[in-house]
């Protein structure tokens, strides 16, 4: 290959000839099937082109050589990309990149189109249509934009929304580009965007301006684009739909389009500026071409041929996605959560279990009303639902096919120990998914609300979104389908319920007359649960009426409902706050019942608690208000009050039987206890549990007992900041410690 020039760095466009000859042979080798004029655009940007084709056949075909070929698999389909050298002020920052998806409205939300701003247009597959009238289709894409102002605004959109998510790299971008150059290619594939008003001529003999742009759009490496252009002096916005005069040093003004003009000046010019400039410069405070000759060619990977071009979308995302994903680089939780759930729908598509139109409608990129099932007559909420309902179902499947593809997609564990935080993962997708279908995306931790019976899937009932409403103040199936899976989401998405911080303290709310109010810490499942409070049943419904009916206002805030829940309090907009009085924290917790022992232990006698102590999985006595005490446990041994990990003496004798007990309690009837805890290590782990159980009702009692003699606002604090700080480091550490637990003991216990 031809090196590059020290003293004039930046190359110019190859000559017309040999940029047909290198399209020709791209176009003759085997697996491509790119637009003729996608290679046209790009190829004023290849450097020596004529060095990547091999010699002619007997025919006299020349095509690429086989080392600049590849042929990638992804879970999507597969896909054909040459390797070149590349101009380095080639190629197209991408506005359809998902690490920026959450910026724009979705054209999954039934209420785009009424007013709405920051929409994006869908990204369709490339097809030409032969004379005989039959549509083909390519390895490209293509997309609209009403005019080249619009088209402009949009690149800048993106490019402000990288610029944040690129905050959080731990290094300078752009001059680790100057000092080192890029060391990673970047993948690029095409994309045509036409023009709905077509450009008038400037009526002075000029240039008509193009009715559609041709551009390279970044797949991988959106950010080095960027960074590099910038270097450079100009925007993928200009790159892309014209770059202006003045900025190739031409005084004449105006828009140049031809890539192969205004490359062939922006190059004269650097090398210019290179020849003028010293290179012992500080590179920080050099000039323009100084700082750009360590980008002025890069390695590049150019997407031309695919033997499923209708998935061409999906199959460039999905290459993408394991490598910003998994290892979470530079994506904000709704993207990244957004991007999890395309890959699960993208793998479905590839292995025929799930028709491209619904994983379009269900990924964010078609309409809602186009999923199967929509109707004419549905309403922005039932939309709405029936969409996220679906993406529920497809996230947590019953179908075992689509739980191994869901499985790959993700990088799961076997269904039957499915982890809390695989749970979780998968929950988040579902929760950022549905946001596209409202106004604004919330904190996607809103969907983790599911706890490990959902392994095998969830069924719904598919009964409609309106019945489910007319019936729920007296089906308990219809009330509990609407609080366990869109409850959480119509709240989030007015703001009423946010993830749970982490926080020690509740936020500050200002209340009805003007105060601050404390607001209590509370989970989302918290909130859920007070919800279900049958006390609290006709309020609750009321509640979720009138979340319907301020979506279907134009997702207006939603009005406070009665006591009884009959009455919209109108002016009254519902609050957080107001939530939390109307359905305290409190009233959500019930004890659980006990669960029913299993018929083979009917013939062993269950051990039987110290006095004072609950029993396993019981609940403490409640208080009778929040400032009462809570009945302090049984004295407990000196081991209790040390750290978890100090020794444990040994069970006195009276312990020794109540532990073979409660062994023999779950084994099989007539099985010996082979491959059994011994029995006294089974009774620690239970007995440790009890003194856990009562010693955190006994701290709440004591704290609510110290906040009580600490009423008057003119005594000092309680607690000194030191012990506070202390305390609540050691109170995290354990708590911690505890959620590691249950799943310990599910795992080592026998299924029914």
């Amino acid at each position: 290959m031809t090196g590059i020039d020290e003293k004039a760095p930046f190359p110019l466009p190859p000559s017309r000839e040999n940029q047909a000859l290198w399209i020709d042979a791209v176009l003759a080798t085997e697996g491509v099937n790119v637009p003729r004029a996608a290679l046209e655009n790009v190829a004023p940007f290849i450097v020596d082109p004529e060095e990547a084709l091999g010699e002619p056949d007997s025919g006299g075909v020349r095509r690429v050589k086989a080392g600049a070929v590849r042929r990638i698999r992804t879970d999507a389909g597969d896909m054909v990309v040459l390797v070149v050298r590349m101009h380095g002020v080639g190629g197209v920052q991408w506005s359809h990149n998902e690490r920026i998806s959450s910026i724009w409205r979705s054209v999954a939300d039934p209420t785009v189109g009424q007013g709405t701003e920051k929409t994006l247009a869908s990204v369709l597959p490339w097809s030409r249509v032969d004379a005989q009238g039959r549509e083909h289709f390519m390895a490209a894409l293509r997309s609209g934009a009403r005019n080249r102002q619009a088209l402009l605004m949009d690149a800048e959109d993106a490019a402000d929304a990288l610029l944040k998510r690129d905050k959080v790299r731990p290094y300078d971008l752009e001059e680790d580009l100057v000092l080192n150059g890029q060391q990673e290619p970047g993948m690029y594939v095409p994309q045509e965007v036409r023009l709905e008003e077509r450009p008038e001529p400037d009526g002075e003999g000029g240039p008509v301006p193009p009715d559609a742009f041709w551009g390279w759009m970044a797949v991988r490496g959106n950010n080095r684009t960027q960074k590099r252009q910038s270097i450079f002096g100009l925007t993928s916005g200009e790159v892309l739909a014209g770059v202006p005069a003045e900025k190739l040093g031409r005084p004449e003004g105006g828009i140049v389009w031809d890539p192969q003009e205004w490359l062939a000046a922006l190059s004269t010019l650097l090398n210019r500026e290179y020849a003028e400039s010293d290179d012992d410069l500080d590179p920080k405070n050099a000039p323009r071409a100084r700082r750009a000759a360590a980008v002025a060619v890069v390695d590049a990977h150019l997407v031309v041929g695919t033997p499923t071009p209708q998935r061409l979308y999906r199959i460039v995302q999905m290459s993408n996605r394991r490598d910003h994903v998994h290892p979470p680089l530079e994506f904000d939780p709704v993207d990244r959560s957004r991007a999890l759930g395309r890959a699960v729908l993208g793998m479905y598509v590839a292995r025929g279990v799930m028709d491209e139109k619904t994983a379009e409608v269900l990924s964010g990129l078609a309409p809602v009303r186009e999923l199967p099932g929509a109707t004419p007559e549905m309403t922005v909420t039932e939309l709405r639902d029936l969409r996220s309902m679906a993406l529920l179902q497809e996230l947590f499947p019953v179908d075992p096919l689509k739980r191994h593809l869901l499985r790959r997609a993700l990088s799961e564990g076997p269904p039957s120990q499915l982890k809390t935080d695989e749970i979780n993962q998968r929950a988040r997708a579902w929760s950022a998914l549905t946001s596209l279908s409202f106004p604004r995306p919330w904190n996607p931790r809103i969907g983790q609300i599911f706890t490990s019976k959902v392994r095998e899937g969830i069924v719904l009932s598919g009964r409609p979104l309106p019945e489910l409403l007319a019936a729920a103040e007296t089906d308990d199936q219809a009330f509990e389908e609407l609080v366990a899976y869109r409850a959480a989401h119509w709240l989030a998405s007015f703001g009423i319920v946010e993830a749970d911080r982490g926080s020690l303290d509740g936020q500050e709310a200002v209340g009805e007359s003007g105060e601050l109010v404390r607001r209590t810490r509370r989970g989302v499942p918290n909130v859920l649960q007070a919800l279900r409070h049958e006390k609290k049943r006709r309020a609750a419904v009321g509640v979720l009426q009138s979340l319907v009916e301020a979506m279907e206002e134009g997702d207006r805030q939603p009005w406070q409902v009665s006591g009884s829940g009959g009455m919209r309090m109108a002016g009254r907009p519902m609050t957080p706050l107001w939530l939390d009085v109307t359905f305290p924290k409190e009233t959500g917790t019930r004890p659980r019942k006990a669960p029913a022992a299993p018929p083979r232990a009917a013939a062993s006698p269950s051990p039987v608690p110290p006095p004072g102590q609950p029993e396993l999985g019981a609940e403490p006595p409640a208080p009778q208000h929040p400032g009462a005490a809570v009945p302090r446990p049984a004295p407990l041994p000196p081991s209790a009050s040390t750290s978890p990990s100090a020794p444990v003496p040994p069970p006195g004798p009276a312990a020794v039987p109540a532990a073979r007990a409660s062994v023999a309690a779950y084994a099989p009837a007539g099985s010996a206890e082979e491959g059994r805890p011994a029995p006294d290590l089974l009774s620690r782990i239970e007995g440790r549990i009890r003194e856990v159980h009562a010693g955190a009702a006994e701290i709440r009692g004591l704290l609510t007992e110290l906040k009580e003699r600490a009423g008057d606002p003119s005594a000092p604090a309680p607690i000194g900041r030191g012990r506070a700080d202390a305390a609540v480091r050691l109170l995290n550490q354990t708590v911690a410690r505890l959620r590691e637990l249950p799943e310990l003991v599910e795992v080592m216990a026998e299924s029914d």
